[in-house]
C-alpha cells in the first residue's frame, strides 16, 4: 500500500513538473504519455567493468546511470560510455528490481549504447522524436531514474558542434539549462512525451563558448535512427566509421597539445 502511495505521489508530482514547463500549450497528449510511459520506461543501469579494462581508470569497474526502454522486446537505449567494456549489466523492471541484461551494441561515433534485458520489464517503449524539431528556447523534460529529483524542466539553450578530447565529435549537440546532476542515460522529452535526446555529460558552457552557463549536453536522438539496424544486428555500424587513433588531446591558446 506504501509502494503504492507513493508511486501514485511521483506520478502526480511529475505532471506537476510537465504542467508547469509546457503551461503554454496543449498537453492531453504529453499528459498521457508523461504519467503512462515516459517516467516509468526510464530505468536504471547497473554495470561491471573488468579491472584490466582500458577505460576503469577514467570511467571506473562500477557504473550506474538510466537508460530509456524503446521497443517491446525490453531494448534499453543508453549512453555507451556507462556500459562501455562492460562484463555484466543489469536494468531496473516495473518493479524496480534489477534484470539481467545483454550487451547489444556501444557506437562510438554518436556515443550510443544498447542493451537488451533477459526477462521482461513490463514496461512500455518511449516514442522516438525528431531531434530536429529542438531549436534554442524550446521548453524540454529531463527524466531519470533515481536521484532526489527524477524530473526536471529545461530549456534547448543551444544548438552546435560539441568535441571531445576521447576523438569524439557531434555536428549539432543539444545543450540545455539549468544543470541537471544525474545526467548519464537521462532522456531528453520534448512537449509530446517523445524522446528527443539522450544526456552525456555536464557541461559549463550549455549557452555557448563565450558564455559561462552549466548545463547538460544531450546526444540526438536522430542519429541513433539510420544506425539502429546494423546495430541490433551486427553490433556496430555498417557505414563507414571517423578513424580512431586512441589519444585524449586538449586545446589550449589555439593549438592542440596530446595528453594521452
Amino acid at each position: 500500500m506504501m509502494a503504492f502511495s507513493v508511486k501514485r505521489w511521483l506520478a502526480r508530482f511529475c505532471l506537476g513538473v510537465f504542467v508547469a514547463a509546457f503551461a503554454a500549450g496543449p498537453l492531453a497528449a504529453a499528459e498521457k504519455d508523461l504519467t503512462e510511459n515516459v517516467i516509468s520506461s526510464v530505468v536504471a543501469i547497473s554495470a561491471i567493468i573488468p579491472d584490466d579494462a582500458r577505460t576503469v581508470r577514467t570511467l571506473g569497474g562500477m557504473r550506474s546511470g538510466s537508460g530509456i526502454v524503446i521497443d517491446d522486446d525490453g531494448l534499453v537505449l543508453t549512453i555507451g560510455y556507462l556500459i562501455l567494456e562492460a562484463e555484466k549489466a543489469a536494468v531496473t523492471n516495473a518493479d524496480g528490481e534489477l534484470v539481467p541484461a545483454s550487451l547489444i551494441a556501444y557506437d562510438h561515433s554518436s556515443g550510443f549504447g544498447l542493451l537488451r534485458a533477459k526477462r521482461p520489464l513490463g514496461l512500455k517503449p518511449v516514442k522516438l522524436g525528431a531531434s530536429t524539431d529542438l531549436s534554442e528556447g524550446t521548453n524540454v523534460i529531463v527524466v531519470s531514474k533515481g536521484g532526489p529529483m527524477p524530473v526536471m524542466p529545461a530549456r534547448v539553450s543551444s544548438r552546435r558542434e560539441f568535441a571531445g578530447y576521447w576523438e569524439y565529435l557531434l555536428d549539432s549537440a543539444i545543450f540545455t539549462v539549468p544543470p541537471f546532476p544525474h545526467y548519464g542515460g537521462a532522456a531528453l522529452i520534448d512537449r509530446e512525451g517523445r524522446l528527443v535526446g539522450v544526456g552525456s555529460l555536464m557541461v559549463n558552457d550549455a549557452a555557448g563558448p563565450d558564455a559561462p552557463v552549466q548545463g547538460n549536453m544531450f546526444v540526438p536522438i536522430d542519429l541513433l535512427k539510420p544506425i539502429l539496424k546494423d546495430l541490433l544486428e551486427k553490433g556496430r555500424r555498417s557505414m563507414t566509421s571517423h578513424p580512431w587513433l586512441g589519444i585524449h588531446t586538449n586545446e589550449t591558446n589555439g593549438r592542440v597539445i596530446v595528453v594521452r
